[in-house]
């Protein structure tokens, strides 16, 4: 059923030059960035971090602190299910590339890090609050989550993935501030000290959909675990520069948006429990509209709505009944 989809691949340079084009999702992390007066600092301090966190945990044959850079592409991934020419933003990801100064190497990263959906903003936006009107208590579809799942792996296990990238992706996000967790003895030399929740959470079961697994590490002199999404081995298929170059890439993005959690002038505990209306916590000089990007979240949702879910409507769920 799928042997007529096909996805095309673009990349751009996110550097403090970049411009969202006008297809990309302005609830993106990067785009909501690169708006307003101060874009260009807001993407000059971003890098910046970006930058001195990876050489701080880097830090063997690098006494000056700026042996690596770090390099970012904005992945889009469009799809045609219909084989007509067609297509529809899919997934927008970024990809890592390590510029090590001082052998003059380039070394390609890992891609995934970052992740945007316009159908996952369709099923939280739009689809889970419509299924909700009226109800005593919240619930979910039985098929939350199915149309988005499949897409995903569709597309990493196509032609056109395994033509551009050599491994698999990894996803990196915040943790759940509606769950606790609990510190273990675990502990790796890059990703830092494991912790487990207390119990699944909804974004855990939409990415299982996707085919990937979730493992929650808290990085060296870093205050709060993040949720690292892979298919695989998470621990034993990459290298310590490209988890570096996730770490730091995706670390700087939460210390922007969720200060609360990430950028707390305390460390999480044995037993953690975020919250967003923590209040000791710094905040970057790097300007972000949180809010606005829940608004426009519910804006995006009804887009896929009316430009991919209603007009391919029979095609996907012919598609999605198949491969169930």
């Amino acid at each position: 059923m799928d042997k007529n989809f096909v996805f095309t691949v673009q990349s751009t340079r996110l550097d403090e030059h970049y411009r969202p084009a006008e297809n990309t999702r302005t609830t993106t992390n990067f785009a909501n960035l690169a708006r307003g007066p101060r874009r260009q600092e807001n993407l000059r301090d971003a890098l910046r971090m970006i930058n001195n966190r990876f050489n701080a945990l880097m830090p063997w044959d690098n006494a000056t602190a700026n042996r690596y850079s770090v390099d970012l592409e904005i992945v889009s991934v469009d799809i045609d299910v219909q084989g007509d020419g067609h297509f529809f933003p899919t997934i927008e990801v970024l990809k890592t590339n390590i510029n090590d100064h001082k052998t003059g190497k380039c070394i390609e990263g890992l891609v995934g890090n970052n992740f945007s959906s316009y159908v996952r903003d369709y099923d939280f936006s739009v689809l889970l609050p419509d299924y909700n009107k009226g109800r005593a208590s919240f619930a979910v579809p039985d098929d939350f989550g199915e149309l988005h799942g499949r897409i995903f792996k569709c597309f990493v296990a196509s032609d056109c993935y395994a033509e551009n990238f050599s491994k698999p992706p990894v996803i990196c996000v915040s943790v759940s501030d509606s769950k606790t967790y609990q510190r273990t003895d675990n502990e790796h030399p890059i990703l830092g000290v494991e912790y487990q929740p207390n119990e699944t959470s909804l974004t855990e079961q939409y990415f299982h959909k996707m085919g990937l697994q979730v493992r929650y590490f808290m990085p060296p002199n870093s205050v709060a675990p993040l949720a690292f999404y892979y298919f695989g081995d998470l621990l034993n298929d990459y290298s310590n520069l490209e988890l570096v170059a996730t770490i730091s890439t995706m670390e700087t993005f939460q210390k922007i948006y969720r200060p609360e959690i990430y950028n707390a002038n305390a460390v999480a505990g044995r037993r953690y429990q975020p919250s967003l209306k923590h209040g000791d916590h710094s905040i970057t000089n790097i300007v972000y509209d949180r809010e606005e990007r829940s608004q426009l979240a519910v804006q995006q949702g009804h887009f896929a709505q009316e430009y991919f879910i209603k007009p391919y409507q029979a095609v996907l769920e012919q598609w999605t009944a198949h491969n169930a």
